[in-house]
């Protein structure tokens, strides 16, 4: 059978799986036995001696982070198998679910019931459990903040095999120190997020901007405005931008509607591209969901470099619907040959900075690696403890900047260049999301992240023979 062909077939069945089991009330039932067997697993480690790291027993071929870690072949894995949706408490505005549920998943349940949530991350395939203990963000994190930030409360096994809960009043130095710690401080086995009354339609405002200084501009003022519901923009050049403001509405122009997630659609990028050719200001409203998942098809624009015909008409008419390839079934064929070019000649990384040096930024990225487009999503960090927090004692507008594709420039090197981006992303107080390959050495590391609370907790759970350091995970030197 063709791999695409199977991939949709495993989709169909894990999306019909989830239903039928919320449908059901079984879940929950379920859920506790599964929180137990991960319990019994961690205890018997516990009594085996404890010899070596914990780690869980997904494949890291199965996770979208680029990365296959050296960790899953010397840690003792713990499987844990949770998927599932357990609970939509529409009084409290709460979604309840398990790690391994999906953004794909979650999506079509609550947009079925007219729900959504408040920030809901691009790409069908990343996982609450990920976005928990890495992190995640969307267009409308101008208002709501990170992934971490719609979260109300997590439950964790630690150690030890035990079972907590915790709030930003309940066990609250846990609950802050969790985000993007990636796993070293327990195993995540639920979480509560909030969720908001969702509408039809975004409302979608296109405008192409020109000029380095007008695009900051712009786009500073528009992530500030509060009645913007999803700010984005897609910067094609140094100079060159089309920013995007949206809101959501129950009603739309029959002219103007454009249901963008359609297989035979144009990939979103190459859509958006369109008016900055024509130069104009447009509006088009998009059904919610095709929204939320608009850079999924084409992973942002990745896939033109996979299939570079992928957007052609006859192509998306004829197996559009069978794109896109997952990305763990890239990374499970991928071999270590293949694997070390792309390495040494493809960007990905994420760089999260005080939006008052976006401009300093793009100007950096432009110089040290020239990749376009670039992704600017802006996010309101707020004042609150843990590793990702303001320099200040009040909450800042920050902007994350996506790089994704073959570097430009001739003296492109990975490693130093990429130092060079960190480098630069530590002395304005950023941050880089961990997803990425990170060069940076340890005493680097903690200067970029508030490693405060965070090492206390690990020493308060006895969780540094239990669990690696977050940094001794996510660095260059450990994985393949």
């Amino acid at each position: 059978m063709d791999p695409l062909l199977y991939l949709v077939i495993f989709d169909v069945y894990y999306y019909l799986r989830a239903w039928i089991i919320f449908k059901m009330c079984s879940a929950p039932k379920q859920h506790d036995q599964r929180v137990r067997d991960i319990q019994r697993q961690v205890r018997e480690w516990k009594t085996e001696g404890g010899k070596k790291h914990m780690c869980t027993g997904r494949p890291g071929w199965l996770t979208v982070s680029l990365r296959v870690g050296k960790y899953k072949k010397t840690h003792k894995n713990i499987m844990i198998n949770m998927m599932d949706i357990l609970e939509v408490d529409t009084k409290r505005q709460v979604v309840r679910v398990e790690p391994l549920a999906n953004m794909g998943q979650v999506t079509a349940l609550l947009n079925s019931i007219g729900w959504t949530l408040p920030v809901l991350p691009e790409l069908d395939d990343l996982t609450v459990g990920g976005l928990v203990m890495g992190t995640g963000i969307e267009s409308s994190s101008n208002i709501y903040g990170l992934f971490q930030h719609i979260c109300v409360a997590f439950e964790l096994v630690l150690a030890d095999g035990s079972l907590v809960r915790c709030t930003e009043k309940e066990n609250s130095d846990l609950f802050y120190a969790v985000p993007w710690s990636c796993g070293t401080l327990g195993f995540l086995v639920a979480a509560e997020i909030r969720i908001i009354p969702a509408r039809k339609w975004v409302k979608l405002r296109y405008e192409s901007i020109r000029g380095l200084d007008a695009i900051c501009k712009k786009f500073a003022e528009e992530s500030a405005n509060k009645e913007n519901q999803f700010v984005e923009g897609l910067q094609y050049s140094r100079d060159e931008a089309v920013i995007m403001t949206g809101t959501m509405t129950d009603h739309a122009e029959p002219d103007k509607t454009n249901c963008i997630g359609y297989y035979y659609k144009p990939w979103f990028f190459r859509h958006v591209e369109g008016f900055l050719k024509q130069n104009r200001v447009a509006v088009e409203y998009i059904p919610l969901r095709h929204y939320y998942h608009r850079h999924t098809r084409s992973i942002f624009w990745e896939l033109q470099d996979i299939i570079p015909f992928g957007n052609n008409p006859l192509f998306r008419y004829v197996f559009g619907w069978m794109v896109p390839p997952k990305i763990s079934l890239l990374k499970l064929t991928q071999g270590e040959t293949i694997r070390k070019l792309y390495e040494q000649h493809h960007v990905v990384q994420d760089m999260l900075v005080p939006m008052k040096h976006i401009k300093t930024a793009i100007q950096r990225f432009h110089e040290d690696i020239h990749v376009y487009p670039l992704w600017l999503c802006p996010f309101v960090l707020p004042n609150q403890p843990g590793m990702v927090h303001p320099k200040g004692d009040e909450d800042e507008l920050y902007v994350d900047i996506g790089a994704y594709g073959e570097p430009k420039v001739k003296h492109f090197e990975a490693r130093s260049s990429t130092r060079q981006l960190e480098k630069f992303v530590r002395d304005v107080h950023g941050f880089q999301m961990l997803y990425a390959d990170v060069y940076m050495e340890r005493q680097e590391f903690w200067e970029m992240f508030d490693g405060t609370l965070y090492h206390k907790l690990r020493k308060q759970l006895n969780c540094e023979d239990a669990f690696p350091e977050v940094y001794d995970k996510i660095c260059k030197t450990a994985r393949h």
